[in-house]
């Protein structure tokens, strides 16, 4: 197989790796949160059994809803699949698809996905998932600043916008990952990820009340093929935010070096557990923190923002 057809290939396993483990990923995380506040908790297979469940149901649709009620699923599936040609998911040189999008539009299609799912939410005239939509667009735009500062602060550093550039550049030396300014980076992106997710602080994933809902009562409406398609799109959006923040960020070795079979094997167990780590921290974090109130999320957000400033003033006055 030619190089060219490697890389190409390369490309399909990253995507069947997200495919396969994304829901995974979910499971783990809520068996952990579970078991951190003293409970058994669902297997970690459960998120599998809820998506093949939900597969076979029959599905619902509204009178009343329009196209982008039916295309809002399948937008919400794929993007974080053409998200994941983009990043260094398992391997630390470029894949076929590397150069064709760098972190803005990483940023970019993240968004069209949550465009999609508000407008899909708002379609149906649902009170509690337009309520839900409205609050979403809310955390999205206090979001999107602190998205920006984050993508100066590092594309500062690497002097490129490409994930892989960047993940080259800090996995240099060690040094590199303990400078003050790539600190508070990571940690404003962590916060991001709390909030983008609707993860606690910001919202409450396994909250029931609609009323208090944010990113999950935008999809109450789906059942069936969509309900299966939003929650495995949901979770591969997760894992893909997870993936840039340990493979990009905090640790970025562990990768893949060349195209042999065998170190790409070799990276699926490490960024495995890198990932595991992640949901470790993730999970203590969300079961030792109390849910905000809705108006003081502007104030949350505005934390990380502050942060992000730091990060780009220091790295700016050369503090190392």
């Amino acid at each position: 197989m030619t190089p060219l057809w490697t890389r190409f290939a390369l490309n399909l396993v990253q995507m069947a790796f997200l495919l396969l483990f994304a829901p995974l990923l979910e499971g783990v995380l809520h068996r952990l949160e579970e078991i951190a506040q003293g409970k058994c908790g669902p297997s970690i297979w459960q998120v599998y059994r809820d998506i093949g469940k939900l597969f076979i149901k029959d599905e619902v649709i509204s009178e009343e809803s329009t196209w982008v009620f039916r295309m809002t699923p399948i937008v919400a599936f794929v993007m974080p699949l053409f998200v994941v040609l983009l990043i260094p998911a398992l391997t630390a040189y470029p894949l076929f698809f590397a150069f064709m999008g760098d972190m803005v539009a990483v940023g970019f299609l993240m968004a069209i996905s949550g465009f999609f799912v508000a407008l899909g939410g708002m379609d149906t005239g649902n009170v509690y998932a337009a309520m839900g939509a409205s609050r979403k667009h809310m955390v999205g735009f206090l979001a999107e600043p602190v998205f920006i500062m984050v993508f100066f602060a590092v594309s500062y550093v690497a002097n490129s916008t490409i994930p892989y550039v960047v993940t080259a550049t800090w996995a240099t030396s060690w040094a590199s990952m303990l400078q003050p300014a790539h600190l508070m980076v990571i940690l404003a992106f962590f916060l991001l990820i709390l909030a983008d997710e609707g993860r606690i602080p910001v919202d409450s994933p396994a909250g029931k009340v609609e009323i208090a809902m944010i990113s999950h009562s935008q999809g109450i409406e789906y059942s069936g093929t969509s309900a299966a398609l939003m929650k495995w799109g949901g979770a591969m959006k997760l894992m893909v935010l997870a993936m840039v923040f340990v493979n990009v960020l905090v640790t970025p070795w562990g990768l893949a070096q060349n195209t042999q079979w065998a170190a790409v094997l070799a990276a699926v167990c490490w960024v495995l557990l890198k990932l595991l780590i992640f949901v470790v921290v993730l999970a203590l974090v969300e079961t030792n923190l109390a849910k905000l109130r809705l108006f003081r999320i502007p104030e949350f957000l505005a934390v990380a923002f502050v942060i992000c400033l730091f990060a780009v003033g220091v790295r700016l006055v050369g503090i190392s």
